[in-house]
């Protein structure tokens, strides 16, 4: 149940504090080729069986990010059977620790001379999102593009704080889709 709180969670604040996405393709795809796209059976975050899930209110703000920013590059969505592509996307999160150390010295005192310095070590633990899309080219089941997007997560924002994350956080990472040659 913690898990399924934290990954709502995630897809909200991944826009706040958030790195670089990290992209991936298949450079002998010809991607002016495809022009419609479906949402793959896969996509469903809600599956039985996944260790990760999103809420249905999260869902909905997921794929209205990625309807939006499809439409945007001239994609129309349609039924999988007449689909080019399949678009795929899911969530995990992981822990990770952050520390900092601070230094200070010391000097004289009345009692005796001398110096000396002082460590103090505070560590945290912090949960970490990633949004993965991927796009799957429906004549050969094969994936042709990957996208993801990590951030260290938020809690407490408002719906309309969320949505303005997730849109942000979907334009981000499907900034390089379909991607550009390299000149």
């Amino acid at each position: 149940m913690f898990k399924n709180i934290v990954i709502a969670a995630l897809v909200l604040m991944l826009a706040a504090c958030a790195k670089t996405p990290d992209w991936d393709y298949d450079k002998s795809v010809q991607f002016a080729n495809y022009k419609t796209y479906a949402w793959s059976p896969e996509a469903d975050l809600k599956n039985e069986g996944r260790e990760y899930q999103v809420n249905d209110l999260m869902e909905k703000r997921i794929r209205s990010a990625i309807q939006q920013e499809m439409s945007k590059q001239g994609f129309t969505l349609t039924d999988p059977q007449s689909a080019d592509l399949l678009v795929n996307y899911h969530a995990s999160v992981d822990t990770k620790i952050e520390s900092d150390s601070l230094h200070t010295t010391y000097g004289a005192r009345w009692s005796y001379w001398g110096f000396g310095w002082q460590t103090q070590t505070t560590t945290r633990e912090y949960e970490v999102g990633t949004l993965v899309v991927d796009m799957i080219d429906k004549a050969s089941n094969q994936l042709i593009w990957r996208g993801a997007k990590e951030g260290r997560l938020r809690s407490h924002q408002s719906p309309e704080k969320r949505t303005e994350s997730i849109n942000k956080t979907i334009s981000e990472l499907l900034a390089n889709f379909p991607p550009q040659p390299q000149h």
